[in-house]
């Protein structure tokens, strides 16, 4: 097989990077995790000795077949705690048992949307570990006020914390990338108390992100209706209609939200 740009596919081959990944995401034997992008088996292998079960989600159909015979020579006596389901893991909804944590060597190119549809899809999981470009490694993890902050960054504040807690060399790859990967610890928490919907608040963060250096009063106009209504609703949250998106945390999104979208 040969790996593609398409599906942003670089496997990691280095044990001592399987064996660093696997500890830094605290699974136990306990764990049903969730991994997506598995690749060539590398760190499945690692993941099912120290886990109950591991359900492979993979969109490459020569990977996915052969990713049962990688675990039946290498792991004969794990084989059982192995699922691979053979699709793309943004179509997919259910799975035969429900994940406690997610570990993933993420592709590069869809990172962010599997991450996000993990979070909303499959509320069973309360910890991850994630392998992604640290650039976006840094997007996650970012808090208000930073250069890097935004919509990947409060979105994934609606459902979880996210931390970074290491950096990957491009060399452990094949192929070897021409950046370095990041990774992220994901802890899942209640998303903030408000009245508005998720959809909704998330629609508020598209907008006041849609042109990063305008002020809510003007990002928000199309989405309120006219720039006095999107600064009257944003000064009923309690914030100010001149502050810009990039220093909001995900709760004044949803206190906007819920002024803007009410009854």
């Amino acid at each position: 097989m040969r790996p593609t740009k398409q599906r942003g596919q670089n496997f990691v081959t280095d044990a001592n990077t399987v064996r660093r990944i696997v500890a830094a995401a605290q699974v136990s034997e306990d764990d049903i995790v969730l991994e997506v992008g598995p690749g060539l088996g590398s760190l499945t292998l690692g993941l099912l000795q120290a886990t109950r079960r591991v359900i492979a989600i993979e969109i490459d159909d020569l990977l996915a077949a052969q990713l049962p015979q990688t675990v039946a020579a290498r792991l004969p006596e794990r084989t059982a705690g192995l699922t691979v389901i053979n699709a793309d893991a943004l179509r997919v909804d259910a799975v035969p048992e429900p994940p406690t944590a997610v570990v993933a060597n993420l592709p590069y190119n869809v990172a962010v949307p599997v991450l996000l549809h993990l979070l909303a899809t499959f509320d069973s999981w309360s910890r991850g570990l994630v392998m992604v470009q640290a650039e976006v490694a840094d997007r996650l993890a970012a808090g208000p006020g930073s250069k890097t902050y935004g919509v990947p960054s409060v979105k994934v504040a609606w459902y979880a914390a996210a931390n970074r807690v290491g950096t990957v060399s491009p060399t452990v790859f094949w192929p070897v990338p021409n950046v370095e990967s990041g990774l992220v610890a994901v802890s899942r928490r209640p998303p903030p108390e408000t009245t508005a919907t998720r959809d909704q608040v998330f629609a508020v963060i598209d907008a006041a992100f849609a042109q990063r250096r305008k002020m809510l009063r003007s990002a928000l106009a199309g989405l309120a209706g006219s720039p006095t209504l999107a600064s009257a609703a944003v000064v009923a949250a309690g914030l100010d209609p001149q502050a810009r998106g990039e220093t909001l945390d995900v709760t004044d999104f949803a206190r906007i939200a819920e002024q803007i979208f009410r009854a």
